[in-house]
């Protein structure tokens, strides 16, 4: 029988098996799975890292040239690559045949933490998890329209009006003859129900009031430095790692309980219950451990950045956006850039 009682046997990207049938990393394409997540992370579409992975002739775990979404999907979500084992995600039917069907509930299903070791850190892995659902999600326009996630630009979707809160669209202008791309209100290109006269402002004047934002963070870094340190603080104070480690002790006295019920054929429904809530909370605590993380990660991140970058900038940088911008507000008289880590500096 398949050691997915162990792991699920299927080959997939990052891992091979040892002799004792254990997951161990395969070192070539864990880097290709940390690639993946941190495009992702970066604000690529699962299509653009497809046609990238294709583009540097990287092969699937499979083996083969061509990468599907779907494939990507699977990796960014598989909890596998941060250590983790969703035992019995499939069963056999039929023994003769080997044929085995998805587990939708009638076998149970056993999660088993630090199986084997993680390629993917668990506050990354999270900050993945939010990612996907914000991009199935889209953003909600003030008008209360829906409007799916583009990773096409840069600037798409983390610029919004400071008027009516809807979000900036990239249009290509042509003025006269004289040729240009703009940023503008899609309240202004489309009926919103909104009024807005919020202005229509450059591309190219975005991305050097990026720059402008970025040289004033390194210009008074001294000070930025400090905020962040105390920030960091803040975040480390506030997260306690004893409340998982409390669920799962009484998750364990009470599945012995559980046991000698069942031994027993006794009514073990009130503890079935209790086990299934406390299943419920330990996944809010774990995922709230996990943004808490995520938030030191990115303060961190603009720490690391602060200290490493010695000089101003003097051109604009596309991946230093991904990496540490998080909103740019369009107003009259300015632009407000919000970085990852919670600072806002005015342009």
């Amino acid at each position: 029988m398949c050691s997915s009682d162990l792991v699920n046997c299927s080959r997939f990207l990052g891992y091979t098996k040892d002799e004792n049938k254990r997951l161990v990393i395969v070192p070539e394409e864990a880097e290709i799975v940390k690639r993946i997540y941190r495009e992702y992370l970066e604000g690529s579409s699962m299509d653009k890292i497809k046609k990238g992975l294709e583009a540097d002739g990287i092969l699937t775990g499979a083996g083969k040239k061509r990468w599907h979404t779907s494939t990507i999907r699977k990796i960014l979500s598989n909890e596998k690559y941060i250590g983790d084992a969703l035992l019995q995600k499939t069963y056999t039917v039929d023994f003769l045949t080997k044929k085995r069907v998805v587990n939708n509930g009638i076998v149970p299903q056993y999660y088993v933490e630090n199986n084997h070791e993680a390629i993917i850190p668990r506050e990354i892995f999270m900050q993945v998890q939010e990612e996907l659902v914000r991009r199935s999600r889209g953003h909600i326009s003030t008008s209360g329209k829906k409007r799916n996630f583009s990773s096409n630009h840069v600037f798409s979707q983390i610029i919004f009006c400071g008027e009516c809160g809807e979000i900036y669209r990239r249009v290509h202008w042509n003025n006269r003859g004289k040729k240009s791309i703009v940023w503008r209100c899609v309240s202004r290109l489309e009926n919103t129900g909104l009024t807005c006269h919020s202005r229509t402002v450059l591309e190219d004047m975005i991305g050097l009031a990026t720059v402008e934002a970025i040289n004033k963070l390194i210009g008074q870094k001294d000070g930025f430095l400090t905020i962040l340190k105390e920030n960091i603080e803040t975040v480390i104070s506030e997260t306690d790692n004893n409340i998982v480690s409390e669920i799962d002790k009484k998750l364990e006295e009470l599945q012995k309980d559980l046991l000698r019920l069942a031994n027993s054929k006794e009514d073990y429904n009130d503890i079935a219950d209790e086990i299934y809530r406390l299943r419920e909370e330990r996944h809010k605590a774990l995922a709230e451990e996990a943004g808490k993380k995520g938030s030191k990660q990115r303060l961190e991140d603009m720490e690391k950045f602060l200290n490493e970058q010695s000089t101003l900038l003097d051109e604009y940088d596309e991946q230093l956006v991904r990496r540490l911008i998080e909103k740019i507000t369009v107003y009259d008289n300015k632009l407000t850039i919000e970085f990852k880590s919670g600072v806002e500096v005015d342009v």
